[in-house]
């Protein structure tokens, strides 16, 4: 866990949690390690509407997780909305990530919204290309 707070998000996760620019969210930033390296930065923003007073907004594990508490508060993903972009790390990417300046890196942006259309969840996913693949699976209802 690289940080737990309260803070503005980017223009992005504002406009795909539907928040009015410069409105506070609850983020949580984590970085995925595989056999001792770096792999992935990941960071899940929810609205404080949502995430305010619970343990998505608090430093430390989630009993459960962060699908379980949601579900427990009533959000579950009836949808997600994806994507991916590849481009250069910045600078601090490439740092904590462990790659050279300017190596190419996979961002995956991902929205979760409930039934009803409310999102809930943006996520902010940067990887380092190298062992990744990316699979999906579409069904048609």
């Amino acid at each position: 866990m690289r940080e737990v707070g309260e803070m503005a998000p980017p223009p992005e996760v504002s406009a795909a949690l539907g928040l009015v620019d410069g409105t506070s969210a609850a983020v949580r930033r984590r970085t995925i390690m595989l056999d001792g390296r770096p792999v992935e930065l990941a960071d899940s923003w929810y609205p404080t509407a949502i995430a305010g007073g619970t343990a998505l907004a608090r430093h430390g594990k989630i009993k459960g997780g962060a699908v379980t508490l949601l579900a427990d508060l009533g959000f579950t993903v009836h949808e997600a909305r994806e994507e991916i972009e590849v481009r250069a790390a910045t600078v601090e990417e490439a740092a904590e990530l462990a790659l050279p300046d300017g190596a190419p890196v996979i961002v995956l942006r991902r929205t979760c919204l409930t039934v009803e259309d409310v999102p809930f969840e943006a996520s902010v996913m940067v990887m380092a290309p190298e062992g990744r693949r990316l699979r999906y699976r579409l069904i048609a209802s």
